[in-house]
């Protein structure tokens, strides 16, 4: 029963603090780039989900972001207004739309994740590759996905 010390709610509060505090520090390390280019947080959260879902559909956008289409259409409308995404038909269903960074769009996400690489690639850099399991096995049940 030891064990399960950590489940009391004074630690859970911690860790829960803990992770919104790693959250905001990341986050903060892209938000030089993102002012450069007058984005926020939304448009950072698309452009990341594109870069690591090259032809990704605005329904798999959807699903992933959890938020309404109106809300990731005013996103996606300024996105593709200021050249950071492109559209393509779908080879087998040309009623789908893909979406793609262009050139300026993989500059910009370059730009952030090398600004959020340090702070990451240092936290795992010092720690044991045991920690990096685990805190990455906890994480992955955070956000319910499979292990």
């Amino acid at each position: 029963m030891k064990d399960l010390l950590y489940l009391k709610d004074d630690h859970l509060k911690e860790f829960i603090e803990n992770l919104f505090l790693g959250y905001r520090e990341s986050f903060n390390d892209a938000k030089k780039t993102l002012d450069k280019y007058s984005l926020g947080v939304a448009h950072h959260k698309v452009i990341h989900l594109i870069s690591i879902n090259e032809g990704i559909t605005i329904s798999q956008l959807l699903k992933k972001l959890k938020i309404t289409k109106q809300s990731l259409n005013r996103v996606i409308k300024e996105l593709h207004t200021i050249d950071i995404i492109q559209f393509k038909k779908g080879e087998k269903d040309t009623r789908l739309k893909h979406v793609f960074l262009t050139k300026k769009g993989i500059k910009i996400f370059d730009e952030i994740f090398s600004s959020q690489k340090i702070r990451i690639y240092n936290a795992l850099l010092n720690s044991s590759s045991i920690e990096v399991n685990n805190f990455n096995s906890v994480i992955k049940k955070i956000i319910n996905e499979k292990i």
